[in-house]
């Protein structure tokens, strides 16, 4: 299959272009489909149609204040976005985080893996045209969306993380924790049922083996992250790295078909993990106060922090000037990501495009804001240059 995928210089005359909205697609973006005999030859995917301009707002500001920002860039991995963004403060200031409130965001973090996994799932079946599995997995959802909203107040934006830890109103007491554990045997029991009907079906079977295939040597060289690249059999995850999963004992999941089958069981299997880290969390959630505002805000250099998210690793940096946040950049996982959909769409069928594409949990929306920095001879300036232009 991948001598089939090898790169042809060929022009193609027949170009289908689908966007800036889709009715399988729950943001804007073009995708350019450049077709022979109804067969995808080639993928362009463009995006920046909701370009905020959220690092730009965010120079500045508190730190605080654009950390609370940071939230409004994404609607489903929201909790992700501030995680970060007040852990590269916390590194920056040499903030130590109490234990309880690092159990707290782990918590938080793994119900929102939850519902963004559920989503994908829906999403994937809605394009898959099963009208049928994607509601009973939005149903299924629905649980995750109701215990974040008793935590943080909120179903999209729960305000969980603050430098030094959590919210007041995030604390768990008995009853909170009670509903979280039923919660979790609910969603465990009803995700278990859903997956032994949709492996057995023989029209989603037809539709997702062998399709969107991406090899894992293009993934690698793609530098795919998250369960897009686990999906191709490489054993990478982030939170392997991230001193908040120390004490937590969980699997990475990996599936080595590497199409649109291993994507959608990568996330099943991962709704079974991010379960069982949530009743470790519970069950050796420690004592004691879940915020420290003892800490000084001072002046850093750029601060860099990397954490695995639903959809693979986010980036956050900046630096801090006088208590405001200077020379900020967020990268996200399907910025990194989308050559890996442009590939997966290569030699299947015009039908299967969207399908293709979906199968690596994009959200463009909240890719829409890299930035590459020019001088004013447009040279590229790369980050030992604009760490030592800091003043």
């Amino acid at each position: 299959m991948e001598e089939k995928k090898a790169k042809k210089q060929e022009i193609i005359e027949t170009e289908i272009q689908m966007g800036t909205v889709h009715p399988a697609a729950l943001e804007p973006y073009r995708v350019r489909f450049f077709v022979e005999d109804e067969i995808i030859k080639d993928a362009e995917i463009t995006i920046g149609v909701n370009h905020r301009g959220i690092e730009r707002v965010m120079e500045g500001l508190p730190v605080e204040k654009a950390n609370m920002l940071t939230e409004k860039i994404c609607g489903i991995c929201s909790n992700s976005h501030t995680w970060n963004s007040v852990r590269t403060a916390e590194k920056g200031l040499g903030v130590e985080v109490p234990d309880r409130a690092v159990y707290i965001r782990v918590i938080v973090g793994e119900l929102e893996r939850l519902h963004s996994h559920l989503l994908y799932l829906g999403h994937g079946c809605e394009t898959l045209a099963h009208e049928t599995f994607s509601m009973r997995v939005f149903y299924i959802r629905e649980t995750i969306m109701d215990l974040l909203a008793m935590i943080g107040g909120n179903r999209v934006q729960y305000g969980c993380s603050i430098i030094g830890g959590v919210r007041p109103r995030c604390e768990l007491d008995d009853n909170r924790i009670q509903r979280i554990l039923d919660g979790m045997d609910l969603v465990e029991k009803n995700v278990l049922d859903f997956a032994n009907r949709f492996v057995k079906d023989s029209v989603v079977a037809s539709r997702i083996s062998g399709t969107g295939y991406i090899p894992q040597e293009q993934a690698l060289k793609l530098a795919v992250s998250g369960p897009t690249l686990r999906a191709t059999g490489v054993k990478r995850d982030l939170r392997t790295d991230m001193y908040e999963y120390d004490n937590f004992d969980y699997d990475i999941i990996t599936q080595d078909t590497c199409d649109v089958q291993a994507q959608l069981l990568m996330r099943v299997f991962e709704i079974f993990e991010a379960i069982k880290i949530v009743r470790q969390a519970i069950r050796d959630l420690p004592e004691g106060k879940i915020t420290d505002r003892s800490w000084e805000m001072i002046d850093t250099d750029l601060i860099e922090s990397y954490i695995e998210v639903p959809r693979g690793t986010l980036y956050h940096s900046y630096a801090i000037e006088d208590g405001r946040v200077r020379h900020c950049i967020i990268r996200t996982p399907s910025m990194s990501n989308i050559g890996a959909m442009q590939y997966a769409c290569i030699d299947n069928h015009i039908t299967d495009g969207q399908l293709c594409i979906v199968q690596c949990d994009p959200c463009f929306t909240c890719s829409d804001r890299a930035i590459e920095v020019y001088d004013t001879n447009y040279n590229k300036l790369d980050k030992s240059i604009l760490k030592s232009n800091i003043h």
